[in-house]
């Protein structure tokens, strides 16, 4: 198997990239940002549509689309499941623009691609969320009675006889189908975004780490090989802002998503009736999640598997997923008919897990021109679109009128809650985690689920769900 991410090593392949360019020597920039995924190439393109007259540099420590943005599972989803917990934090008017804004982000990264010619394979064909056992039956509906409340509703209930279509596979028990979701290879987005913010005169230089940031106007950015000095600061650097800033080390904790990929399989997938770009999610807590490829591939994943010890970013974040023999277990669970069809590779990555599952942006160490956001949750493919646009409003000089909700929004709190200092944080994870294992294991089997294994359960439902 490849030492890179399957999606990254797939898009660089098409790609055929010129070497990485470092940052060497002194620089004096408008806007300095540093990382560039999802979040920090949507705010330099955000800047500079806005502004074209911008000198803006990204430094990426590695390539473009190595990290989360490049190796996710690549579903495009909202946060309208997240509704209750939005409203709950922010209330109803403002929980509302934010699942409209999320909806939004999904069709705004689809006319993007096709505007600016990007082939990241995206389909916006919805996506299904449903239940593979008994009781994961009904958890959506107090959802969704809040959403038809607040006349916000996109779900469909999917037919008992549809949904085995609907969603390629007979394990499901019930289902609800939203249009405004999809899939996309996330690398080759990242790739296309990084092609169009070079086109658009942004400098991106790959290979060169941040080492050190100083505060003061400007500010200082030094990498291995050179140095940035900048009016303002973006830090888009998501999990690795615990690795560079303390203040940020119980903001969030670093847990793995696993994913498996199958070879082609065109004609067993259409058999299945999974040549679509749905992505479809069940009802647990830590979910399994999966979708279809172009090229008539199957991917499946699962959340919540390796937590981080103080949120050190272990090596096994960057390797093949030593989850590969479960994970190959539910795929043949849920498709018996793709038994035959070879699993091609599978991989991990790590989430930047928050206290309540939503992202947060702030500035940092209260320096004004230095932003930052972090903490998507593992629900972030079409939610980056979002932290672009409010980082951009955040160090833009002028404000727009158009910028106003962006730099109004909820999300620009800084950390709304903090997890316990080690090695508690990491323990409770672990007694959390085996327990959800252990009442979703039961949940399977149809068999009770032991007491002391609900209370656990219910601390990590309290946050909210671990999403794709």
């Amino acid at each position: 198997m490849s030492t890179l991410p399957f999606w990254l090593a797939e898009a660089l392949a098409a790609e055929q990239p010129a070497p990485p360019t470092p940052l060497v020597g002194h620089h004096e920039v408008d806007v300095c940002i540093v990382g560039g995924g999802f979040t920090g190439l949507w705010s330099a393109i955000a800047l500079k549509q806005a502004e074209p007259h911008l000198r803006i540099a990204v430094l990426e420590k590695d390539r473009c689309g190595s990290g989360a943005s490049g190796r996710n599972g690549g579903c495009l989803l909202t946060w309208s499941a997240k509704y209750l917990t939005l409203k709950r934090l922010f209330g109803e008017k403002q929980a509302a623009w934010l699942v409209q804004r999320s909806e939004q982000a999904v069709h705004e990264i689809a006319r993007f691609c096709e505007t600016h010619n990007i082939e990241a394979e995206l389909r916006v064909e919805g996506t299904c969320y449903t239940a593979t056992s008994e009781a994961q039956r009904g958890l959506m509906e107090p959802v969704l009675q809040e959403l038809k409340r607040a006349d916000l509703n996109q779900w469909q209930a999917i037919a008992e006889g549809e949904l085995a279509s609907q969603s390629g596979s007979h394990v499901h028990l019930e289902g609800l189908y939203s249009p405004h979701a999809g899939s996309v290879q996330p690398a080759l987005l990242v790739r296309g975004l990084l092609r169009v913010a070079r086109e658009l005169g942004v400098e991106v230089y790959e290979h060169s780490p941040m080492q050190r940031l100083e505060a003061g106007q400007p500010a200082r950015v030094q990498t291995p090989q050179g140095e940035v000095r900048a009016r303002k600061v973006v830090l888009a650097l998501n999990s690795a802002m615990v690795q560079h800033f303390r203040e940020f080390r119980r903001s969030i904790v670093l847990v793995s998503s696993d994913m498996v990929i199958t070879e082609p399989a065109p004609d067993a997938l259409a058999a299945q009736q999974l040549a679509h770009g749905r992505s479809v999610v069940d009802g647990r807590t830590f979910v399994h999640y999966y979708r279809s490829t172009a090229q008539g591939r199957l991917m499946l994943g699962k959340g919540g598997n390796t937590f981080a010890f103080a949120n050190r970013h272990l090596a096994e974040f960057d390797a093949p997923s030593r989850y590969l023999a479960p994970l190959t277990r539910t795929l043949r669970r849920f498709f018996p008919a793709l038994n035959e069809v070879p699993i091609a590779a599978s991989w991990c990555g790590a989430s930047d897990r928050s206290v309540d599952g939503l992202p947060f942006f702030g500035h940092w160490r209260g320096q004004p021109n230095i932003v930052y956001g972090l903490g998507y949750s593992g629900n972030g493919v079409a939610q980056s679109w979002i932290g672009g646009q409010i980082l951009a409003a955040l160090v833009r000089d002028e404000v727009r009128e158009e910028d106003k909700p962006w730099r109004d929004c909820a999300l620009i709190s800084g950390p709304r809650g903090y997890f316990p200092p080690e090695p508690f944080r990491w323990l409770g994870a672990m007694a959390v985690r085996n327990a959800i294992r252990r009442k979703e294991r039961a949940e399977d089997e149809n068999r009770p689920v032991a007491w002391y294994d609900k209370q656990l359960a219910k601390l990590a439902d309290a946050a909210g769900k671990a999403d794709k």
